[in-house]
């Protein structure tokens, strides 16, 4: 996970609008919760709503620091923790919690509060913070062909690889007994690249979605600190394994 596979950008000729043209996401919302914290299911039920709600891309990362509670979250990863702490960290925050959300990598909403959580979503949009970078993203034979827009600024671009709904049977724990279905759990985070402000294209290996259980990838254009945490996400796509967009 975080595997740095760095693929050199090149800096493309303006492209003819219809590059573009499809409509970009309106956010990116990233819950980190748990099989193990009794205040999750409600979040997970949020969560779900917004997957249906196919407007936002909407990435669940479950977190190992509950496992000691006796139940081992199956879907679970260090590397998930890290990415919050490392959001925790460029928020200037001392503490992590969960149910927690992440809108557009730039602040922190209750997990289950869907109205603030659209709210975050509309605010950053009318301000200017929302994926203002376009990105499109399509299968080509053997390729992944990814296609990013201009602005302002310095990022990297992340793949994040999330799994088909799995059903568990939380057998201990605050939530054992219960059976919980999960969308979206992610599976694999991976820098591929950097963006320095200029239209760009990127071309991967199509076999980077034939990963076992994948059901797709998110294509982030996401900023970082100086330390290399995680920051504001400027641009978005998905790309669901098997198929073209």
């Amino acid at each position: 996970m975080r595997a740095r596979l760095m693929i050199s950008l090149v800096a493309v000729v303006a492209m003819a609008s219809p590059l573009f043209a499809q409509e970009a996401p309106k956010g990116v919302v990233e819950l980190f919760t748990s099989q193990g914290c009794a205040s999750c299911p409600p979040a997970d039920a949020a969560f779900r709503k917004l997957v249906e709600r196919g407007d936002v891309i909407a990435l669940a990362y479950h977190v190992d620091y509950w496992n000691y509670l006796g139940w081992a979250d199956t879907l679970s990863s260090k590397e998930n923790t890290e990415r919050q702490y490392g959001y925790a960290r460029s928020m200037g925050r001392s503490n992590v919690y969960t149910p927690q959300v992440i809108v557009n990598g730039r602040d922190h909403v209750a997990g289950a509060d869907l109205n603030g959580i659209a709210g975050k979503i509309d605010s950053y949009a009318s301000d200017g913070k929302g994926l203002t970078v376009p990105i499109k993203a399509r299968v080509n034979g053997d390729e992944l062909e990814i296609k990013i827009g201009g602005g302002p600024g310095k990022a990297n671009v992340v793949m994040v690889y999330f799994d088909h709904e799995k059903t568990i049977n939380v057998e201990k724990g605050e939530n054992g007994g219960q059976q919980i279905a999960y969308l979206r759990s992610v599976s694999d985070v991976e820098t591929v690249g950097m963006w320095d402000g200029k239209e760009t294209s990127l071309t991967l290996p199509a076999n980077v979605l034939q990963k076992p259980d994948l059901e797709g990838c998110a294509i982030l254009l996401q900023t970082s600190t100086a330390d290399g945490t995680p920051s504001a996400i400027l641009g978005a796509t998905v790309i669901m394994a098997g198929k073209n967009i």
